[in-house]
């Protein structure tokens, strides 16, 4: 099994990367390409990695990120849950704020439904009048369930961005140094690397200069960006 197995996804079909090693008289040749392009399963293009490029540019951020991490390890906690959250405290602030009000109208819809049907019961109001009255406020209220769940589910974003951090913290403190990738330690760190195709510099499609982007995914935080 190759180092990168099952790890590697193509950037625009989602497809499994896959290894792919062959030798010549004159070279030996060990890269990933496209699921999709290699099986024809799907109209897709190689997307052609070299293994050892590959591996070179994953040790490097690697290193960067847990580097940064272990020397700055409070700023780094702060730096994920922000980058999880959308760095917006004020924006969390507003949507408890929201809630809040969403919760205590769902609660008023309710007194007043309660009030509605006992007016029904006594003939304080026709059977119309309660229908139509009642219909109209439980709309409302369903619509600020549904809007109030998912407030609530944007705010507890925040606490798992902070317990996420935490645990890939745990696996930076494991390895705090490291001489060459390995299988285990790479998936400890990364869920997945997602791979574009290459683009020529020199605007020739078989040019020999080329750049091609890589996205690394880590364990429980997602893409990392670091401070310049």
């Amino acid at each position: 099994m190759g180092l990168f197995s099952g790890l590697l996804f193509c950037a625009d079909c989602g497809s499994v990367m896959y290894q792919q090693r062959y030798q010549t008289d004159k070279r030996r040749q060990d890269c990933y390409i496209c699921g999709s392009y290699k099986k024809r399963t799907a109209d897709c293009t190689a997307h052609f990695i070299r293994t050892d490029l590959l591996t070179a540019g994953v040790t490097e951020n690697l290193r960067k990120v847990t580097s940064y991490a272990a020397k700055h390890e409070a700023r780094f906690m702060k730096l994920l849950t922000e980058q999880t959250e959308d760095g917006s405290k004020r924006r969390n602030a507003a949507k408890k704020k929201e809630l809040e009000a969403a919760e205590k109208r769902i609660a008023e819809l309710s007194a007043i439904f309660k009030r509605l049907y006992e007016d029904s019961v006594a003939g304080r109001i026709s059977d119309e009048r309660f229908t139509e009255l009642s219909a109209d406020y439980e709309a409302e209220q369903k619509e600020l369930k549904e809007k109030a769940a998912a407030l609530q589910s944007e705010l507890s974003k925040t606490l798992e961005a902070t317990a996420n951090a935490e645990k890939f913290m745990k696996v930076v403190r494991k390895y705090t140094s490291f001489e060459e990738l390995t299988p285990t330690l790479l998936r400890e760190f990364v869920e997945k690397i997602v791979i574009h195709e290459s683009e020529a510099l020199d605007g020739k499609r078989r040019g020999k200069l080329r750049r091609q982007e890589i996205e690394i995914y880590y364990s429980f935080v997602g893409k990392v960006e670091l401070p310049d």
